[in-house]
């Protein structure tokens, strides 16, 4: 399998930057229309869709070249850089509005924009697209159209290029499968929940005289994470990754995850699927699916040799918007939740026969979402650890049947 070396100037049809700040104001937001790009919805591949604030369809016209398709590529070149992601062929608008952070990219037929998007990915893709990067103040690329133009990257024919493409997104799909199954068993568990702890619908709509009501420490235990500055790896250990909210909101831990000592006390060691929550800053909570790593301060792990973790993780996340509206009240710049807060935190306890009715329904969910999103982490290792080899030739394709 042979590449050739192209700028990027030569290898695409149109590139175009976001509109400056004050075409898109605050009152040019409407309810619903066209929607506009931001940093969260350029993490990882594909364009995320969770969230967006949307322009009128008049507006949008009014923004041309600012207009994104199916099929291009969007770049971020301020705030978080690093970000690229393709708009996919089955995105669920037709068209967006990139932000005044980010430009877009469409590919001519010398290279596929999926092509574009995994090499980019790549430790070598990142170097180059972050060579011209300036730190100061807000992280940004100098002159990001014209220097993004200018960067040379090694490409292999077209048919090559479908193959790697194919052997990777075998990975993404799965992933995506993943994905909508646990959103899906997500909200099982949460009309389940709502029906027997806040509506009683299986008891008439009433509580059962033979609950108690208690609170969230009685039924678990939250263990504080340490300062992890004061537990580095010793002279010939092996670090474990440390777990902050960065890593918590990602979901990973990354190679630029802080390390920490493997000897720390284990009540302080993380794993797949234990219950963490952060009680600073951006408060959440989720179970971990990120492999091993050290507990940093700032969370909670929650444990309980009473409860099923699906009971505690439940209570927890069903105080969770209370807890961040508390927060949000402290006069400090971080609010964080206090362990009287905890306490105070309505938790019903069901008897012992309803307890075990209820967990016979809501544990297998949660063990299946625990186990999904542990097997899309590994499939995420995997296709990273692919994927520069795909792309330097260290995996020959063109002797692979796709």
């Amino acid at each position: 399998m042979t590449y050739e070396t192209h700028f990027i100037s030569e290898l695409i049809d149109e590139i175009s930057m976001g509109p400056f700040g004050s075409n898109i104001k605050v009152e040019c937001f409407v309810d619903d229309g066209v929607p506009v790009l931001n940093g969260s919805n350029l993490e990882g591949y594909e364009l995320k869709e969770n969230s967006f604030r949307y322009v009128t369809e008049e507006k949008a016209d009014s923004l041309k070249k600012a207009n994104a398709y199916r099929g291009d590529i969007v770049i971020t070149h301020r705030g978080t850089l690093g970000q690229i992601v393709l708009i996919p062929q089955n995105s669920k608008y037709e068209r967006y509005v990139i932000s005044q952070s980010q430009f877009k990219v469409r590919c001519n037929d010398k290279v596929l924009p999926e092509y574009m998007v995994y090499y980019f990915h790549t430790r070598t893709g990142q170097y180059k697209l972050l060579s011209n990067a300036s730190q100061v103040g807000v992280p940004a690329l100098a002159r990001p159209s014209t220097t993004f133009q200018k960067i040379d990257i090694e490409i292999p024919d077209i048919t090559s290029q479908r193959k790697i493409i194919a052997i990777l997104q075998k990975i993404h799909d799965k992933i995506a499968v993943n994905t909508a199954i646990n959103e899906n068993l997500e909200q099982q568990a949460q009309a389940i929940f709502k029906s027997w702890f806040v509506d009683f619908e299986p008891f008439g709509g009433v509580m059962p005289s033979n609950w108690i009501t208690s609170g969230l420490l009685d039924i678990a235990d939250y263990i504080n994470g340490l300062a992890m500055q004061k537990f580095r790896p010793k002279e010939n250990e092996i670090g474990l990754p440390v777990l902050k909210i960065k890593e918590l909101r990602q979901g990973i831990c990354d190679s630029n995850s802080e390390l920490c000592s493997p000897s720390i006390p284990s009540n302080y060691i993380v794993k797949n699927g234990d219950v963490i929550f952060s009680w600073s800053g951006s408060l959440l909570v989720d179970f971990w699916c990120g492999d091993t790593c050290g507990l940093n301060q700032h969370l909670f792990k929650v444990i309980s040799n009473k409860y099923e973790k699906w009971f505690y993780y439940s209570w927890t996340k069903f105080h969770l918007n209370h807890f961040i509206d508390i927060a949000a009240d402290m006069a400090t710049t971080m609010g964080h939740i206090k362990r009287n807060e905890l306490a105070k935190a309505v938790v019903f306890i069901p008897n012992v026969a309803d307890y075990s009715q209820i967990d016979n329904l809501l544990k297998p969910i949660y063990d299946a979402i625990i186990a999904n999103r542990t097997e899309s982490h590994y499939l995420a290792n995997l296709r990273d650890t692919l994927l520069p080899k795909l792309m330097n030739g260290e995996i020959d394709v063109s002797k692979v049947k796709i």
